[in-house]
């Protein structure tokens, strides 16, 4: 039987003093599973992340971690804090919020001297995280001087350095540009393939196809809309127009005059080239 990494009952989730950022949402992720998280801005993904990350904490229902509930009173207790954070791993949108050291290497090697390694393999794990980001150049400069594009390497070097069982991705392509782009995609697939539980919250359906077996969608209502395989979902364009993830262009055919409307449809999968 394949092991439930997290599993979601009815679970809720409000900022202060009311707003409504998830609503009864029940939903389960599987060992090695890469699943996307589909949504409009606002509706709700980056907190979900933040639940299955310990960060936050539901408001009603019940959030269950490797068949232990989340809650604030289990990360009162520094060993289940401390394997916990060993195995899952957070990927912010905004690099900036997740990079304060003063050089590259002080950032990636922070988490694994958190850890209590040796310092050979704390080092070990820094250069081979640097090597795969393919960022050795970058190891003494200041995280707040690098491009976007940088920073989101350093930000996923420091998740890596870890070697986490499961990756939280948050909006990981915004912002970036189309090589750039491309790379992460490989990049995420790679961790997939590697048998690592991978989880991405996004709203750009471009990528889902490269790194999704399964797709959740939350709607404007901030509830669950859907679950599915990809190419269900991305074929669903009632489901996506309603949950505002693609909207209909509007043209005047020359001959006719007539106006007619049609739905701007998602790429289902993105062109690459093997060298």
């Amino acid at each position: 039987m394949d092991e439930t990494i997290f599993d979601l009952r009815q679970v809720c989730y409000s900022y202060p003093p009311q707003f409504v950022a998830l609503e009864d949402i029940t939903l389960s992720v599987l060992a090695g599973e890469r699943v996307a998280v589909l949504g409009s801005n606002g509706c709700g993904k980056s907190t979900l992340l933040k639940l299955l990350d310990g960060l936050y904490f539901a408001t009603a229902g019940a959030v269950q971690a490797f068949g232990q509930s989340l809650t604030e009173a289990a990360f009162d207790d520094d060993r289940f804090n401390f394997a916990f954070r060993r195995r899952v791993g957070l990927v912010f949108q905004d690099s900036d919020v997740q990079l304060f050291s003063p050089s590259v290497w002080d950032e990636v090697a922070f988490a694994p001297l958190q850890m209590d390694l040796e310092i050979d393999e704390v080092q070990a794990r820094v250069n081979e995280a640097l090597s795969a980001l393919r960022i050795e150049r970058l190891r003494d400069r200041p995280p707040h001087r690098l491009s976007g594009g940088e920073k989101r390497r350093v930000a996923l070097a420091t998740v890596l350095a870890l070697k986490p069982e499961v990756w939280l991705l948050d909006e990981p392509t915004a912002g970036l540009d189309p090589r750039s782009q491309s790379w992460l995609v490989d990049f995420m697939a790679a961790q997939g393939e590697a048998g690592k539980t991978v989880v991405t919250a996004t709203h750009d359906l471009s990528i889902v196809d490269a790194i999704a077996d399964r797709v959740f969608v939350i709607g404007e209502d901030h509830r669950l809309a859907a679950l599915g395989t990809p190419q269900e979902i991305l074929s669903d364009h009632a489901l996506l127009e309603s949950c505002n993830l693609i909207h209909s262009h509007r043209h005047r055919h020359l001959e006719s005059g007539l106006l007619h409307s049609h739905p701007h449809k998602p790429l289902l999968a993105h062109e690459h080239t093997h060298d």
